[in-house]
């Protein structure tokens, strides 16, 4: 029970504070309001982070940690895609293209999304997450490429974007549809039509091979 209370005492913290710094910025955001705001001791900033800049951090890595403890249920990290044929690698890409959709629609925030913006335009933000580094294999693996070229990188990039610019553009989308949320039906659409781009990295992979 004890567990569990600490547990949720985090999770507000967490919610209250990405709410306030994307709405503020970090430097217009105090540990004191985000305690109030998360209805908790202000000491607990400190026994969980220990200041300020460690709970900004914290956030991100707390993101990460939800993106790779997911993905556990349709990914083998520690499997190479070098060490897989391409229709594998085709397959194992749909997969975790339609696993991003369904992750990004349930468990970004609108709040999150901000701050990851903001963040983007730091010249010293560097996010490196296990799951987008996989991805970019899978993917070098079906162009027959580096990871690191320079293809390989955009293409991981404009996948990436058919998964999250609806709701990164919600004048675009939502506000159009007259809604606050995304449907299943705007779900399905999202996902089919970055099953299309998928097809034509590939067809492209496979001309150019």
């Amino acid at each position: 029970m004890e567990k569990m209370k600490e547990d949720n005492s985090k999770a507000r913290i967490l919610e209250a504070a990405t709410h306030l710094f994307a709405k503020n910025g970090f430097d217009g955001t105090s540990i004191r309001e985000i305690c109030k705001a998360a209805e908790v001791n202000i000491c607990m900033i400190s026994y969980y982070w220990g200041g300020k800049q460690e709970l900004y951090k914290g956030i991100i890595d707390n993101l990460l940690e939800k993106q790779i403890e997911y993905s556990k249920g349709f990914l083998d990290l520690d499997k190479n895609p070098r060490d897989m044929s391409i229709d594998e690698c085709i397959k194992l890409l749909m997969i975790i293209a339609e696993k991003f959709v369904d992750f990004f629609y349930t468990n970004v925030s609108s709040d999150l999304i901000v701050l990851l913006l903001k963040e983007q335009q730091k010249p010293d933000f560097i996010v490196k997450s296990q799951v987008l580094d996989y991805m970019r294999s899978v993917i070098a693996r079906i162009l027959n490429k580096d990871v690191n070229d320079r293809l390989v990188i955009f293409k991981t990039l404009f996948m990436l974007s058919q998964v999250n610019s609806p709701r990164i553009l919600p004048a675009f989308s939502l506000r159009l549809l007259g809604q606050e949320n995304f449907s299943q039906e705007d779900i399905k659409i999202i996902k089919e039509n970055v099953k299309l781009y998928i097809n034509a990295v590939i067809k492209e992979g496979v001309n150019e091979n």
